[in-house]
């Protein structure tokens, strides 16, 4: 028996996989753009992976993490199918086996994903019909040790790849057909009818190290789980609240834009920041009262989460105690800083309810609120052995000087943020080389949902120098030196940071 030469043998396992990735990308162009098997596979993948492996991933590559995992994915799938090429050198079976091995898988993947129904089976079944297809014609036509029909071969490889990318193709055009983002760009500037109050000049010291008190919308951070920005247009959008409620309500964007709007200025947390980490930021936020929308449907007693799903199926647990207190201002949210939401932060709407980290109480996308008991419905976290209240705990951080940054002996400025949203931010003291503890000065308040930047000005000597950040909030707590990792409701332990004095 001949057998098939081992460069083309890999190349014919590499070729169908491109094959099979662009046919169920066409399709679920057609369909649902989370249909992709590749995607479909990949939300798995993030669904699955162990919550340890969660944490390191987005403390390591931030919100880079899903590009490093669907690279790390396109890696896999090469080796794989260049593998299946290369065990089908003398007959086709194995990689056979092995491509509609990767369509079955994609399929399972689709079929358990709560945002996509029956038919978005097509798409994995087009990869897996594509790829066994192109796999056994190149087979068939690949240069064997007796055989040099090397043209022949060359020619069917050109026109795989041509293939595949004019399907391939032809899917990202029928995607970008249902971009969202001209839905956006018309419905323009969000003016509030009830303004949040002007933002004080010494709201915070960006000239002595601080960030700015406001996050721009392309700085603010961005933690969730889509591997793909869900697309949903401002005319197609609703909101359905039921479960626990005397009535049922269902509300379109219009509905909501009509009402009069009111903007609050939030410092938003996530539960994966660590101590002295970035995933904190402020905005203007604009929308409606949640409590009224609540309000408006009767919450019946004994309800104790608002079970919130996104258009993509992924889910949380907000407690209906927190989403009714007035004195937080749970919000629906259609606007940050005057702007409609960014596609990437929940266009065209989202919760926002202060105080509480976002994986309790921030869905973007969001589409369907169920009134019910913790009992009863376990959001997507919650399974995952998170806390179920999660309150944003108390906490600061040194911005500047950077670790190890180098400085002139003498008076050296130190400065950072501080944060305990819902309680407000009472005091922020500074330790150097473990000393005494010693105040700083704070920025205005601007509301107790909101971080408050502070600086200080300490004297050194040449030589290597460590600083403690500690706060309290409101209440009079002191935050805590324990060092707690971010599982299962946010870390805790004093920031530092150490410079050398020359």
């Amino acid at each position: 028996m001949t057998t098939t030469r081992r460069p083309a043998a890999a190349l014919c396992g590499v070729l169908a996989l491109l094959a099979a990735l662009a046919a169920g990308q066409l399709v679920a162009a057609l369909i649902n753009g989370n249909a992709s098997p590749y995607l479909a596979v990949g939300n798995s993948a993030i669904d699955l992976t162990p919550l340890p492996v969660k944490d390191f991933a987005v403390r390591t590559f931030g919100t880079y993490d899903k590009a490093v995992l669907l690279g790390g994915m396109a890696v896999l799938l090469l080796l794989v199918a260049a593998a299946a090429g290369l065990l089908s050198r003398r007959s086709p079976w194995p990689g056979v086996v092995i491509v509609a091995g990767f369509g079955l898988v994609g399929g399972v993947a689709v079929y358990s994903r709560p945002d996509l129904t029956v038919v978005a089976l097509l798409a994995p079944l087009a990869s897996l019909v594509a790829g066994v297809a192109v796999f056994l014609l190149l087979h068939r036509i690949a240069p064997r040790s007796t055989d040099a029909s090397r043209r022949t071969f060359l020619l069917g490889s050109v026109g795989a790849v041509a293939g595949a990318g004019v399907l391939g193709g032809a899917g990202q055009l029928l995607s970008g057909t249902r971009d969202a983002s001209a839905s956006r760009n018309a419905i323009g500037p969000l003016v509030p009818a009830v303004a949040a109050p002007p933002i004080p000049a010494d709201a915070d010291f960006a000239k002595l190290g601080t960030p700015p008190f406001r996050t721009s919308n392309a700085q603010f951070y961005r933690v969730d789980t889509a591997l793909s920005v869900p697309q949903v247009r401002a005319e197609d959008w609703s909101l359905r609240i039921h479960g626990m409620v005397e009535r049922e309500m269902r509300y379109r964007y219009r509905d909501i834009r009509d009402r009069p709007l009111v903007e609050r200025t939030v410092t938003m947390t996530c539960v994966s920041n660590e101590v002295g980490g970035d995933y904190v930021s402020t905005s203007d936020f604009i929308g409606v009262d949640l409590a009224d929308l609540l309000a408006e449907a009767g919450v019946r007693p004994g309800a104790e989460q608002l079970f919130c799903t996104s258009v993509d199926g992924w889910t949380s647990g907000t407690p209906v105690a927190a989403a009714l207190d007035r004195s937080r201002g749970a919000m629906l949210a259609i606007g940050m800083n005057r702007e409609p939401l960014p596609l990437e932060h929940g266009f065209p709407a989202r919760l926002v309810t202060p105080g509480l980290y976002g994986y309790v109480s921030a869905t973007k996308w969001v589409v369907d609120i169920e009134v019910t008991t913790w009992k009863a419905r376990q959001a997507y976290w919650l399974r995952r052995g998170w806390g179920e209240q999660a309150p944003i705990k108390t906490q600061s951080r040194i911005d500047s000087p950077r670790g190890f940054a180098t400085v002139p002996a003498g008076a050296v400025r130190i400065s950072g943020v501080a944060w305990a949203q819902h309680r407000g931010i009472e005091a922020v003291e500074i330790r150097v080389d473990n000393g005494a503890w010693q105040p700083a000065t704070l920025s205005a308040e601007v509301n107790v949902h909101t971080w408050r930047m502070w600086w200080t000005q300490i004297a050194v000597k040449p030589g290597t120098h460590q600083v403690f950040v500690r706060a309290t909030d409101k209440t009079g707590y002191v935050q805590t030196a324990a060092r707690a990792g971010t599982v299962p409701d946010g870390a805790t332990g004093w920031h530092s940071t150490t410079f050398i004095a020359t």
